[in-house]
């Protein structure tokens, strides 16, 4: 009686397998079509880079579904794993690349200074390169650290991803792009501030800053009511303000890792370690 029963499950786990790597191939699918977004926008059609900026949103989304989902039904597997790195490099590396460097540099009205503003372009260029370099390290470094810690540990209980994951980079292009409805960056200055950003963004992926990973949350515990409410008035914020509230979540989340390591810093500052004592056979 107990050896049939056993046999739908070993099947059903084997057929189970390809829904995580469904998922995956819908986040490699939203990239492609952004980079083919970007590469038909112009000044007057503006729009293709906002709905570059929806894809790699809903990437995101998908990025997360695919993990968790594998962890769920117990079908994660190397070749997942490798795919999904594969698609988080196109989808949250080239992608939001080409959309930070058109949208903020390329399709920027010349300014008065013809020489400064082929710089400003090159600058562009150089500083969303460095974001996809920065990236695929991120990844890199994921793909073959298997215990990482933080420079700045968090609670028990807690767990942190060190440095800021690519999706959430990517993230915080694709929300401020989205932002401003895809219109490009018409001043100067404005885009030395999105040079910047770009560079920070970077920064943080390849840094050993904590960032919290949402794993902790257990949607199979008995009473998730809490986690509901809050995914469901999120999910209606973003229906109805995503512009406003994608671009506050982006930078909520990007300064968190900031804020976490600056009261790090500060509580060392604060609480000092001991002097090491010297051992009473050493002699002076």
């Amino acid at each position: 009686m107990g050896t049939p029963a056993a046999k739908p499950r070993r099947r059903l786990s084997k057929g189970m397998y390809i829904l995580p790597s469904l998922f995956t191939t819908a986040n490699m699918a939203f990239g492609y079509y952004a980079i083919l977004q970007v590469m038909h926008a112009t000044t007057a059609e503006y729009v293709h880079l906002d709905n570059a900026a929806k894809a790699i949103g809903f990437a995101v989304l998908f990025d997360g579904l695919d993990g968790r989902i594998a962890r769920m039904t117990g079908t994660s597997s190397d070749f997942g794993r490798e795919l999904d790195s594969l698609a988080d490099a196109i989808t949250f590396g080239v992608a939001p690349a080409m959309l930070a460097w058109t949208w903020g540099f390329h399709l920027m009205p010349p300014v008065l200074l013809t020489e400064w503003h082929i710089r400003l372009t090159q600058l562009g260029a150089i500083a969303s390169f460095l974001f996809l370099m920065a990236g695929a390290s991120r990844l890199a470094r994921f793909n073959i650290t298997s215990n990482p810690q933080p420079s700045n540990p968090g609670r028990p209980g807690k767990k942190y991803f060190v440095g800021m994951p690519i999706p959430a980079g990517a993230g915080v292009i694709a929300a401020v792009v989205h932002f401003q409805g895809g219109e490009p960056i018409i001043s100067w200055y404005t885009a030395l501030t999105w040079l910047v950003l770009i560079t920070v963004v970077g920064y943080l992926m390849v840094s050993t800053w904590r960032f919290y990973s949402f794993k902790d949350i257990d949607f199979r515990s008995r009473h998730p009511f809490r986690v509901i409410i809050l995914l469901g008035a999120l999910f209606a914020s973003i229906w109805f303000y995503s512009q406003q509230v994608l671009f506050a979540v982006a930078l909520l989340y990007t300064f968190s890792g900031v804020f976490w390591r600056l009261q790090w810093i500060f509580r060392r500052r604060s609480d000092p370690p001991p002097p090491a004592y010297k051992e009473a056979s050493q002699t002076p």
